[in-house]
């Protein structure tokens, strides 16, 4: 899973960013800081994998992983060069979602680039630059298709007309990810790589004084997040910064001090998890103990084929068994014995948790 991350200069993105990435991403109270893009890989938390390695006495545990791409903060203007311009914006064309990170606390130390705090102005200039670039994206792939018309090929006659469809809703200043397409279409669209196609989670940044509070910022973007079936988290990035300097132990008493259930990495991959519609099965054995992501609703072949491709052609049957039943038994072949161990085949829809054993021909 890949995430880009944007929104304004000084919003707390790229402290966000070295919070759950420890990348040392550059961080400084003037817009810009960011200029180049910033890539760090995080390990998704799953608490099911330290008892099932113990359970197999596993060399290793690989858990699943998460990439993060933070880019330069964006401003009004944007696409005609204002800051830094938008060329930026091509370093995330190809993630699966986006985290917008938007400013929802005060302070008069940390410079805003539109000298005031409103979340919805803010939330609709970063939206307002990334429609502006899909459009010209789209323009430039309509003059090519009308221009390919002329060969007689259906192909591009079907371009033309999805690609005008597009770029009259790009017009009306909306994004693509609220547009009704095809099965055909969808695909189509897919490979155009647009900005605003992808799926969306706001990133609502707070101070530490409004932790555990109502806060009428952080209610906006909860409004808007509505209009457009986009995620909300709330986020500390202060907060998230100090944490990610503790060990585990420090960790747990300094969140369980200040009544926090969870830290914002964790809401943030569980908000991505939910918005993409992904889940985990997991592979166990001597040598290591591993998570794999898939979309919900992958069957058993397509989920072999994600540790090797060979497993996907190859694929016999699937010995699976519930990650909970596995470890309350606490044998994989006493399992067996009582029948909690299931044979399925080609059909089987592959469930969050399961604990998989793939045959398959060579």
């Amino acid at each position: 899973m890949k995430l880009g991350v944007v929104g304004l200069p000084n919003v707390g993105k790229s402290t966000l960013f070295n919070a759950i990435t420890n990348a040392g991403a550059q961080i400084a109270n003037y817009p810009f800081c960011t200029i180049e893009p910033n890539v760090g890989i995080v390990n998704v938390p799953d608490e099911r994998l330290a008892p099932l390695s113990k359970l197999y006495d596993s060399k290793k545990i690989v858990p699943t992983f998460v990439e993060f791409v933070d880019i330069a903060g964006l401003v009004k203007g944007a696409n005609k060069g204002e800051g830094l311009g938008n060329k930026f914006l091509s370093h995330i064309r190809e993630v699966d979602a986006i985290v917008h990170v938007v400013r929802c606390f005060f302070n008069e130390n940390i410079t805003h680039v539109e000298n005031s705090i409103d979340p919805e102005r803010d939330i609709s200039i970063i939206n307002l630059e990334l429609i502006l670039s899909d459009l010209e994206s789209v323009q430039k792939k309509l003059d090519k298709a009308k221009n390919m018309t002329k060969t007689g090929d259906k192909k591009y006659a079907f371009e033309t007309e999805i690609l005008s469809k597009i770029y009259k809703h790009l017009e009306s200043e909306k994004p693509v990810r609220l547009m009704k397409f095809t099965e055909e279409e969808k695909q189509y669209v897919k490979g155009l790589f647009l900005l605003t196609s992808k799926p969306i989670i706001y990133a609502a940044n707070i101070s530490e004084n409004e932790l555990n509070k109502e806060n009428e910022l952080v209610k906006k973007v909860q409004e808007l997040s509505k209009e457009e079936n986009a995620e909300v988290i709330t986020i500390c990035a202060k907060l998230e910064e100090e944490l990610a300097g503790l060990n585990e132990e420090e960790r747990k008493m300094f969140m369980s001090d200040l009544n926090l259930q969870t830290c914002g990495l964790n809401k943030l991959i569980s908000a991505c998890y939910k918005l993409l519609g992904l889940m985990s099965f997991l592979t166990s054995g001597p040598q290591e103990t591993r998570a794999w992501t898939i979309e919900i609703g992958t069957k058993a072949p397509q989920a072999a084929g994600k540790i090797h491709t060979d497993f996907e052609k190859g694929f016999i049957k699937a010995e699976v068994i519930n990650y909970k039943t596995l470890l309350e038994i606490g044998n994989y072949n006493l399992a067996k014995e009582k029948g909690k161990v299931r044979l399925e085949g080609k059909e089987y829809i592959m469930q969050d948790g399961d604990v998989v054993i793939f045959k398959f021909n060579v």
